[in-house]
């Protein structure tokens, strides 16, 4: 049974979506909300409308599930609750500190609805989530690391543009190899913020700018750079566009633990990404969780789920079978 697909927002997280599509014969994509004007969006799927966001209501019985892929800061805490009321949602919700809000907010308009949302779906929280908590349960005498990177940060490379002189710029995180041999060792080591990551900004400033005071800026904003090490290189927009082009990510979830009845044996488990292109793999969690939302409406299970939720096996479209016999 194919499931209709909406992607309500085409920026980079949108193609994405639009893409894994593509790549799965199960999903099928009916249209493409956005608040643009419709006749200046171009999308790469033949035969399937652009609308503007005004019209979603007369998508309602044509749609499986709605995939929102607005920004967390302002576009998803009021796009999810109020499109939870009318589709089967799934959103990538990453602010983690407001996550149980978020929560509790769709929660109320999903069940208003009789439908099923799905929020925080990507790789963190997402697919990292899911294996703290597998790695946690497993080992509950542990400790658990999580290092981002190397990729780029957008929303500090956002932030860095909004500084006055500043044309253009990236942002790297990057976790600190000692940090990351300290935890692979077993020995638990207590890291601060600024011992696990540096930050490193490549960044093209306005003729004549004051490059000492966009240094400065940089390295003392608070809640981005000011509790790391953080090295600013300015470059010339040829150079950002030919060396910075992409948008690359990864990183690791690491919970190392101890048994035995003296807790004499050490154990490491560790799970690691390496992207090339962070939205377009967020995309395709995204889009396996929306074949799960899918099924999970079917079977009745409205109201607001994460990724704790899912069974693994409503992932895939391979039957039972299949899985049980070539993956377990």
């Amino acid at each position: 049974m194919s499931t209709r697909i909406g992607i309500y927002g085409y920026g980079n997280l949108g193609r994405g979506i639009e893409n894994a599509i593509r790549q799965r014969p199960d999903l099928c994509l009916v249209a493409v909300f956005t608040r643009r004007d419709p006749s200046t969006l171009k999308i790469g799927t033949e035969g399937v409308p652009v609308c503007h966001v005004s019209d979603v209501d007369s998508f309602v019985d044509k749609i499986d599930v709605m995939i929102l892929c607005g920004g967390s800061a302002t576009d998803l805490p009021t796009q999810t609750p109020e499109l939870a009321k009318k589709f089967c949602v799934v959103d990538s919700f990453d602010t983690h500190a407001k996550i149980p809000t978020h929560f509790d907010n769709v929660d109320v308009s999903a069940r208003e609805g009789k439908k099923t949302a799905l929020i925080s779906a990507g790789w963190d929280p997402g697919m990292f989530s899911v294996n703290r908590l597998y790695a946690s349960a497993i080992l509950p005498d542990g400790k658990d690391y999580t290092f981002w990177g190397k990729g780029v940060s957008q929303g500090h490379s956002d932030a860095i543009r909004r500084i006055d002189g500043v044309l253009d710029g990236k942002q790297y995180t990057i976790p600190v190899e000692a940090a990351l041999d300290a935890v692979r060792s077993g020995s638990c080591p207590e890291l601060t913020v600024r011992q696990k990551h540096t930050r490193e900004c490549f960044v093209v400033a306005e003729e004549g700018a004051d490059k000492a005071r966009i240094e400065k800026e940089i390295k003392e904003m608070p809640n981005y750079f000011a509790d790391y090490d953080t090295t600013v290189h300015f470059i010339t927009m040829e150079e950002l566009k030919r060396d910075h082009g992409g948008i690359p990510h990864g990183g690791f979830v690491i919970r190392t633990g101890k048994t035995g009845r003296e807790l004499e044996n050490s154990h490491v488990i560790e799970y690691s990404l390496k992207l090339d292109s962070n939205p377009e793999f967020t995309a395709s969690v995204i889009a396996a969780y929306a074949r799960a939302v899918h099924r999970m409406y079917r079977e009745g299970m409205i109201g607001c789920k994460t990724v704790f939720d899912v069974p693994p096996a409503y992932l895939t479209d391979k039957s039972y079978e299949e899985i049980i016999s070539t993956m377990l």
